[in-house]
């Protein structure tokens, strides 16, 4: 058993933590642009019949998720640490690969493709996480609590 000096602190990116930035970065960019350009990105989509209501409340959405997964940037994640964040993130990319999949199954769009395979990349990650037990290494940002 080690003494209590003899314990090592970790500071540095894990996998959790990385994972956990990439998704808040990727979400907030596409919250920030439902939220100020939906009826440009209704146009793109092709899409014109659609209110430009309900994409500002999807980017409301993926706002309060990438805030989410910020501020758990720094927690530990995996198995029973931070479940409800990992079933929340892995309902949403899980589900939204489905949907998407399906979707650019039937014209084939480029666009559908690329948030698909996002998607699809995120939903296994978190499956990773939330199947998996924390791993944290000592790194160069390791420190010993004195």
């Amino acid at each position: 058993m080690a003494a209590a000096d003899d314990r090592v602190y970790y500071s540095g990116m894990t996998t959790s933590r990385i994972v956990m930035v990439t998704s808040s970065l990727v979400l907030a960019a596409a919250g920030t642009a439902c939220l100020f350009l939906p009826a440009e990105l209704l146009v793109w989509l092709d899409y014109t019949n659609v209110d430009p209501l309900f994409l500002q409340l999807i980017g409301a959405l993926y706002l309060g998720f990438a805030a989410a997964n910020w501020t758990a940037r720094g927690s530990m994640i995996g198995g029973i640490y931070s479940r409800p964040l990992s079933i929340g993130n892995l309902m949403h990319f899980f589900v939204g690969t489905a949907v998407v999949v399906k979707q650019w199954a039937m014209p084939l769009d480029t666009a559908y493709l690329i948030v698909a395979i996002v998607y699809a990349v995120f939903a296994v990650l978190f499956a990773w996480l939330l199947f998996s037990a924390p791993r944290v290494a000592a790194g160069k940002g390791a420190r010993k609590r004195r």
